[in-house]
């Protein structure tokens, strides 16, 4: 038995070596950040969303699709894409299917890029996968 015992740690030690260095962790990145400065920045983003949010992006193929269909988003349906991605962020959703009148728009959600833009004939006739959420503006 006692040959085992030596192979083997106990529980209460991985439990105290795990606790000590996540302590020690804890300390280190303490040291780096205040209090007062991540208590402002949470205070920015709640009375400014928008300081947080990064530009929308359209990737080369959604830009091509675009050209290709003649189809221009008019600065309002680009700020209701924009408020659609955000929306989609808030929920969690890492690809959304965002639906801007007659406009499709598969989107990068973490990386703000629109993926692909669809009219609403190609859209009728699609399946939409890879896409854990859709949101309608």
């Amino acid at each position: 038995m006692k040959g085992i015992e030596k192979q083997f740690t106990s529980i209460q030690q991985m439990t105290d070596q795990y606790l000590t260095q996540k302590n020690d962790a804890a300390a280190d990145a303490g040291a780096r950040i205040s209090f007062e400065e991540v208590l402002r920045k949470t205070q920015q983003s709640r009375t400014n969303p928008a300081a947080d949010t990064k530009p929308l992006k359209f990737s080369k193929h959604a830009s091509m699709r675009l050209e290709n269909r003649n189809i221009s988003l008019s600065r309002e349906q680009n700020e209701r894409l924009e408020s659609g991605v955000r929306k989609a962020g808030e929920k969690g959703i890492q690809d959304s299917l965002v639906i801007v009148d007659s406009l499709a728009f598969i989107v990068n959600v973490p990386n703000n890029t629109v993926v692909t833009a669809l009219d609403k004939s190609e859209a009728d006739e699609s399946i939409f996968t890879n896409i854990d959420g859709a949101v309608i503006i």
